[in-house]
């Protein structure tokens, strides 16, 4: 019986441990052996380390996971930010590219860069500073402010070092401040751009080859701290920039030199060409002028006998410029040019100590001036000046290029002078025949009113009208052109006069007055005859017996579509019914038909306030 219990007890106890089991649960069975209890509980308490074990490592697998997961996604956000950055830098810079793809005009482009930095960097202004060609002044050349700002393009300017600008183009390196820009020590407040309104401010140079060319800034209103992608985008802008700019000067430069070649051409067709002298030299002013973008080109010629430099050609409007004073040799910057036969250049014509030409700039609107001497084979010509409206410093190649032009131009110049003295060797056989059948015929003239004076004084009318036309052709052989100026013709007939008509003991003073008038040889000659007439009339009738004293003033004057030569003396009056077409007098004969004939003038003898004046006019 005893048995068959234990066995019961037994199942029992395995139906319970085996139903524990089954729920999971391994439960210490409550009537087990003290030694085999402690074995059992030391299995599960090592399996239950084990266990935990295994977790830890398992939290940590995971854990580090997600670290991982953090950082790639951390990465990822972060390689995507650099890819919209790259994306925005890549369409920055494609709209910079076509902004100065399309537009060939600096000026247009410039101020296009500007306004498309500012809207790429998301700032408020932007400007952009070239260098003058001096290379030491930074000029504003581009403004985008959202404001009319124009008016300062060109304006604002600062030395190398001056202000921030000038500090970023002298080191060559990018600047950024977040917020009180205006605080800093290198800032230079300018006014006219209105930075008090501005908090922060991004520099950067422009940069080409090495060499700085200018600087460009973007602003924003409120402190606003620039991230490496704005200042790299600054940048890339910058350097795109420089490079665009530079090619569009070497472009304008070729364009330049292009046109300065094609005038150098036109200027050497003309040479040869059968245009006058001054029609030359106009179309070298207008063309030297539009070639070289100057405002004010002029040609002067050098006056030996006087020692001046005469304007003679220029496309200046101004009656003031144009009716300026001759030039003498060593004054001013065109006669410095002149005596030492050396280009000379002006940067700032308004703050120049030179007498004049302060004054000069500001009345015509120019700032700066260079001087080119005509030289051939060391003779002096004259000078070639040429003036722009701002400031500018002229290069060795546009000085090459200027004495170029001046040297065509005094090549012009002999060239007219040999062509027309060749003309006038060539026609001198038909002068001297027309002149000696003239003297010829005043000689038969003359027989036929001898009456009853000596033969001293029939030689001595006849001499002095031979002296008359010799003046003009020793006038002639001295003239550049040929032109005869009437006041050296009166003041050679007035010496001959003095000399061989006046008698001994007779005090009459002679005047010339009035402007010097510029006639063509054979007006000239005629002139001269007549003049020699008047004034042999005056001494002979108006200081003959009895009249020891006076004055006979020749006067010329120049209008609009005539000449008038008047010789007034206060000798002895006309008689009251005096009518010089009545007169058998042989001098006045040869006046009134010598106007009438050669000069298809009028001529006039009459008494005018107790004097008595004879007047000629004709027409140019």
């Amino acid at each position: 019986m005893i048995p068959t219990r234990r066995r019961a007890v037994g199942d029992l106890r395995k139906t319970h441990m085996t139903k524990h089991s089954q729920n999971g649960h391994d439960v210490v069975p409550p009537k087990l052996g003290f030694g085999r209890r402690n074995l059992f509980l030391k299995h599960q308490a090592s399996a239950i380390t084990h266990h935990e074990s295994a977790m830890r490592t398992l939290k940590r697998a995971v854990q580090s996971r997600n670290r991982e997961l953090e950082a790639l996604e951390a990465r990822i956000h972060e390689m995507e930010r650099a890819h919209d950055e790259r994306n925005a830098e890549a369409e920055a810079l494609r709209r910079i590219g076509e902004a100065m793809g399309q537009l060939f005009d600096l000026e247009e482009m410039l101020k296009a860069v500007a306004g498309v930095a500012v809207q790429v960097t998301s700032t408020d202004s932007s400007q952009v500073y070239l260098f003058n060609d001096a290379h030491d002044t930074l000029v504003l050349r581009a403004v985008d402010d959202g404001a009319d700002s124009e008016g300062v393009v060109g304006k604002i300017r600062m030395k190398v070092g001056e202000g921030l600008t000038g500090w970023v183009a002298q080191h060559k390196e990018a600047v950024a401040l977040g917020h009180d820009a205006l605080l800093d020590s290198r800032f230079k407040f300018v006014p006219e751009l209105q930075e008090d309104k501005y908090q922060s401010i991004l520099s950067v140079p422009l940069i080409y080859r090495g060499d700085v060319i200018g600087v460009i800034n973007v602003r924003t209103a409120k402190p606003h701290d620039y991230t490496q992608t704005q200042t790299r985008l600054l940048q890339s802008i910058a350097a795109q920039m420089a490079g665009a700019i530079e090619n569009s000067r070497q472009y304008r430069k070729l364009e330049r030199r292009a046109s300065q070649l094609s005038t150098l051409s036109e200027v050497s067709k003309t040479i040869t060409s059968d245009l006058y002298l001054e029609e030359i030299l106009q179309l070298i002013v207008a063309a030297t002028a539009k070639t070289m973008s100057f405002k004010i080109c002029t040609l002067m010629l050098l006056d030996d006998d006087k020692k001046e430099l005469v304007i003679k050609a220029t496309q200046s409007k101004s009656r003031e410029y144009v009716k300026k004073p001759n030039v003498k040799l060593g004054e001013s910057i065109s006669g410095r040019a002149m005596e030492e036969a050396r280009t000379i250049s002006v940067y700032d014509l308004k703050h120049s100590e030179v007498t004049g030409i302060a004054e000069l700039a500001r009345r015509e609107g120019v700032s700066s001036m260079v001087s080119v001497p005509l030289l051939v084979k060391s003779k002096k010509i004259g000078v070639l000046n040429c003036y722009t409206e701002s400031r500018h410093y002229f290069s060795e190649e546009e000085i090459s290029v200027l004495t170029a032009l001046g040297n065509h131009a005094a090549i012009a110049i002999e060239h007219a002078k040999l062509m027309v003295k060749s003309a006038i060797i060539q026609e001198m056989h038909h002068r001297v025949k027309n002149n000696l059948q003239q003297i010829a015929s005043l000689l038969r003239l003359q027989m036929h009113y001898v009456g009853e004076r000596n033969v001293e004084q029939v030689l001595t009318e006849s001499l002095n009208r031979i002296l008359a036309i010799a003046s003009v052709h020793e006038l002639l052989s001295r003239e550049d052109l040929d032109i005869i100026s009437v006041k050296k013709i009166a003041e050679s007939i007035v010496a001959a006069t003095s000399q061989g008509v006046v008698a001994p003991g007779k005090h009459i003073r002679m005047q010339i007055e009035g402007p010097d008038i510029l006639l063509p040889s054979s007006q000239a000659t005629s002139v001269a005859l007549v003049l020699n007439e008047l004034l042999q009339n005056a001494v002979e009738h108006g200081f003959g017996d009895g009249v020891d004293e006076g004055h006979i003033s020749i006067a010329l004057a120049e209008e609009a579509h005539q000449i008038r030569l008047t010789v007034t003396n206060d000798g002895t009056p006309l008689p009251d019914d005096f009518d010089f077409r009545k007169n058998d007098s042989l001098g006045l004969q040869i006046v009134d038909s010598l106007v009438r004939g050669d000069l298809q003038g009028k001529f006039s003898l009459a008494m005018e306030e107790d004097k008595t004046v004879a007047a000629v006019t004709f027409g140019k």
